[in-house]
């Protein structure tokens, strides 16, 4: 199939627009705050919800939880799923299929209500397990879809595309929350109708990028003898393999790893933590719509903010980019440990947080892309995953752990820092350019 064809390209940003709708509704905005609040209601406080061997599990708790044990089961399944899609042609069908099962997920979160916040963490599981499980496959066929050096162009203007679609499914959701009591129905319910639809918004657009978007021929051949999930796991041990002689390529891996971990784990978090640090423990009312509202703009912000680190990296350079994008994050961490007392200063920082939030994550994946050996992007891109939007693990689980010990969330807002700062270094100390000459020069021999 040829590459940079505009309908197709116009079709993988439309799953960007479509999934969008998930990751803020849901993960960023609701899910956090509601299922938290539906816990307290049952065991109080920060009492118990239940105990994992050593793991205690508390009412502060069990939404970092949530995400942390969807991100942990991701571990397992994407980097195997992408190796699969490797050796068939059914990339598109499992994206799909993966899309809908998630987008069904959480349209059931709807009936969620009361002491069934237990069932509501098990459908945010299967939702954001499924989130992850098509971004595999969907950032793989970014390498089909386009040629090399239009890549940092499509995939900040999908970023942009995805911020903007969010945005606009964030602003009808907080009209309705905002007159929820002139429509008769309460707060609750306004979220539960929001969770319905970010389900729906997920599953209705994606049509569009399933009818603009081509299968390809398998990128392997399966070998004689063996089964789709055999050779799934045989390319997956390869493609390690294939790392351990890529060491730039496995360098920048791992700085992506631990600095996008920070930043998907502030993004699931911000929600919760505002609204505990500015009303809750003020003993105020949470404001929804200042939440809804803060996030709303950061949406739109973020727009803008991809493109402009499209054109910073055009000067810079992809690497030297991201590096300025993370110096920012670890800063804004510091300010909303240290200094974040008002909405005010709420707002300011979202303003800045947005204008680095699509750069840092567009860029670094089209620079990945260049580091894949042809023939093993959904495999490569299945490790990649472990740590994409929405898929962090180990900040949830080091956010979580810090809550439920010191009681505060400021102290796990804090603990985000050492993700960054681990990031940066590992990624300054990496030769990219070198890792995109390995990859070439390798290719599908390693």
């Amino acid at each position: 199939m040829p590459a940079n064809d505009r309908r197709e390209i116009f079709g993988w940003f439309m799953y960007d627009w479509a999934n969008s709708g998930f990751s803020v509704i849901v993960i960023t905005v609701m899910s956090g705050p509601y299922l938290t609040a539906l816990a307290r209601q049952d065991v109080g406080e920060n009492g118990v919800v239940f105990e994992l061997g050593p793991l205690l599990v508390t009412a502060r708790s069990f939404y970092p939880f949530c995400i942390g044990l969807s991100v942990f089961l991701q571990v397992f399944l994407l980097p195997v799923l992408g190796a699969i899609a490797d050796y068939t042609s059914l990339k598109k069908r499992l994206m799909a299929f993966f899309c809908y099962v998630g987008s069904a997920a959480t349209c059931l979160m709807f009936l969620v209500t009361d002491n069934r916040y237990l069932a509501g963490g098990f459908l945010l599981v299967v939702a954001n397990l499924c989130f992850g499980a098509s971004l595999v496959l969907y950032n793989a066929f970014l390498n089909e879809i386009t040629t090399e050096d239009r890549r940092d162009n499509v995939s900040s203007r999908g970023y942009a595309l995805g911020y903007l679609g969010g945005g606009v499914l964030l602003l009808a959701n907080l009209i309705l929350l905002q007159n929820a009591a002139t429509l008769g129905i309460d707060d609750g319910l306004a979220v539960r109708f929001s969770f319905l639809s970010a389900g729906l918004w997920w599953a209705g657009f994606s049509i569009v990028t399933f009818r603009r978007l081509q299968s390809r021929e398998a990128a392997i051949t399966l070998p004689a003898g063996r089964s789709v999930i055999s050779a799934g796991f045989a390319e997956l041990a390869a493609s390690f393999h294939a790392l351990r002689r890529l060491p730039n390529t496995l360098r920048y891996l791992a700085a992506y790893m631990l600095f996008n971990d920070g930043i998907q784990t502030f993004i699931a978090m911000a929600s919760l933590f505002l609204s505990q640090e500015l009303f809750v423990a003020r003993g105020l009312p949470e404001d929804q719509s200042f939440l809804i509202g803060l996030v709303l703009m950061i949406q739109f912000v973020a727009f803008f903010g991809a493109r402009l680190f499209e054109r910073i990296a055009v000067f810079t350079g992809t690497k030297q980019a991201i590096l300025i994008s993370l110096v920012i994050w670890a800063s804004a961490i510091i300010f909303a440990y240290g200094w974040l007392q008002t909405t005010n200063q709420a707002w300011i920082l979202g303003a800045i947080i947005a204008t680095v939030l699509g750069g840092s994550q567009a860029l670094s994946r089209s620079l990945y892309s260049r580091m894949i050996p042809p023939g093993r992007e959904a495999s490569f891109f299945g490790v990649y995953e472990i740590s994409e939007r929405g898929t962090s693990w180990i900040g949830p689980i080091i956010f979580g752990i810090v809550a439920a010990a010191t009681n505060s969330y400021r102290q796990a807002i804090l603990s985000l820092i050492v993700l960054f700062v681990g990031g940066m270094l590992v990624l300054f100390l990496t030769d990219t350019d070198r890792a995109i000459r390995e990859a070439k020069r390798g290719g599908s021999r390693l």
